[in-house]
């Protein structure tokens, strides 16, 4: 190990690293470097390199409100195509009439199909809203109350790691990374 490392601890659950927020940024960017290392991509990759504490933010504010946006609800499919749920109360409505027409000529199976079709809008619709209202909840609870009673996490199928503050006013912060994979762990205990 060089200079660097040699206050890192190694555990079951990761590698931590004990001291001022320059010291935990600086770990965080090791560890980052030591997976780009191992052509590590990916969307959970690119979570952690977002997470990851900087040495613009704070604990209090940035690094915190990242983590109850990563720990909230996540978008549905509606969301994700960009259609707000009173577009799929619409469309559903148009679905319904057309469903109606079919019915009252007589095609059953057209009938049918736009049933589907209004029932899967309808649903949609109301997973947006109640997404939507589920976040509003939980963003703020998780920003204001569970990060005050637990240490700042982040956890995805890559990394799980977190940052608490200590009592100790010479190393006032603890950041604990670990790597999911035992293979890739072993690689990137290997790089430090």
């Amino acid at each position: 190990m060089d200079s660097i490392d040699q206050y890192m601890e190694e555990s079951v659950a990761g590698f931590k690293e004990k001291g001022d927020w320059d010291t935990i940024v600086e770990h965080g960017d090791r560890i980052t470097e030591a997976l780009t290392d191992e052509n590590i991509e990916g969307s959970d990759f690119e979570e952690w390199k977002v997470w990851r504490p900087k040495v613009d933010e704070r604990l209090n504010e940035d690094v915190k409100e990242k983590t109850a946006e990563l720990a909230s609800t996540s978008e549905g499919e509606g969301e994700k195509v960009g259609t707000s749920p009173e577009e799929d109360v619409s469309a559903a409505g148009e679905k319904l009439k057309e469903s109606v027409s079919e019915l009252a000529e007589g095609d059953f199976d057209d009938a049918l199909k736009k049933g589907r079709k209004l029932l899967g809008r309808a649903a949609r619709a109301a997973d947006t809203a109640g997404r939507k209202a589920l976040r509003t909840v939980e963003e703020p609870v998780y920003e204001h109350v569970m990060t005050k009673v637990s240490p700042v996490y982040f956890d995805n199928e890559l990394v799980s790691a977190n940052i608490e503050r200590t009592r100790d006013t010479d190393e006032p912060y603890a950041f604990e990374v670990n790597i999911n994979d035992d293979d890739l762990k072993d690689c990137v205990r290997d790089r430090f």
